[in-house]
């Protein structure tokens, strides 16, 4: 915890001059048992709190050895406490039948809160990309009321965001291991209807895609929606580049969307896969390779013959 606080304040006179032991005894004056009803969960969290077997594994751990790490939470003017790190351990908390949670209270500003906030949340195993989206907004908004540059220079793949810089993009790029391109990306999924970033989080539309359509309004949107739920088909990068195309030259209606949609994708096609080797051992080599196709529909014509011979044969 010490090492995040060095990002928002140097170090005091009294950090300089103390030594470690005295500076280990004001952080624990700083921890304490605070009753869970007192305490407020972030406003806006974008990461999900799910009641699923890991949470059911924190809950017997923290039934056997409690709380290891103490949450965050800053103190609120009405006398209450903000959850900044720990939603997870106040859940397992509640569900363990607990009233307190073990916490460090600090003093944070807004700003360097929601920072905090999205770098602890950062260390969790599986990050949705809703997740993953709401929280670089939510962290990028708070660096650059901060006081950042916001002049962001376009790159050839994610366009220009409002209140965005590079020097914040590239900033939680090294943190996070992402490029500057795909953290956009991730940005830009946060202008998708509930209902496309819900087929965002399931895989069911890719990332490029999803950016695409984030350039539509929320009625071109929900006309994606609807052809998505009665198609059972998500919509291809190049579809989403045409529709985004046609939207930007005031074209896009509904009835394109449907066009658009209604066209069968390289994916969608059957494909049968046949293994060279095994098919052609069962070819004469007096066939050329080059005939192979029209040699096994033959052979597949007369088999079927065949089988219809012997159906009616049984059949009598």
């Amino acid at each position: 915890m010490a090492g995040r606080k060095s990002d928002f304040t140097l170090p005091t006179l009294d950090d300089l001059l103390s030594s470690e032991e005295e500076r280990q005894e004001r952080k624990l004056a700083k921890i304490r048992d605070i009753p869970i009803e007192q305490i407020d969960d972030f406003p806006e969290h974008p990461f999900q709190v799910r009641d699923d077997e890991d949470m059911m594994q924190l809950v017997e751990s923290i039934k056997e050895r409690g709380i290891i790490t103490p949450a965050t939470v800053r103190p609120k003017e009405d006398g209450r406490y903000e959850l900044v790190s720990g939603h997870r351990r106040k859940r397992a908390c509640e569900l363990a039948g607990m009233d307190t949670l073990r916490c460090e209270v600090v003093e944070l500003t807004r700003d360097e809160a929601t920072i905090l906030m999205v770098e602890s949340n950062f260390q969790r195993s599986q990050i949705l990309p809703s997740e993953k989206a709401f929280a670089y907004k939510m962290r990028l908004d708070a660096m650059s009321r901060q006081g950042k540059r916001t002049d962001l220079t376009s790159t050839p793949l994610v366009e220009k965001l409002s209140g965005v810089d590079a020097l914040s993009v590239s900033k939680i790029g090294a943190k996070t291991g992402e490029s500057r391109e795909q953290i956009r990306r991730y940005v830009r999924l946060t202008y998708l209807v509930k209902e496309l970033l819900d087929y965002v989080d399931e895989g069911r539309i890719k990332m490029r895609p999803a950016v695409e359509l984030s350039y539509l309004d929320e009625d071109c949107q929900r006309d994606v929606v609807d052809e998505i739920d009665m198609s059972d088909a998500t919509p291809s990068h190049e579809q989403t580049i045409r529709m985004r195309k046609f939207y930007e030259e005031g074209k896009l209606t509904t009835e394109v969307i449907q066009a658009i949609m209604g066209e069968e994708k390289p994916n969608q096609r059957e494909k049968i896969i046949l293994r060279g080797d095994r098919v052609r051992q069962l070819i004469p080599k007096s066939v050329p390779i080059t005939q192979t196709e029209e040699y096994v529909c033959k052979a597949l014509e007369h088999y079927a013959a065949y089988q219809r011979k012997r159906f009616d044969r049984d059949a009598r």
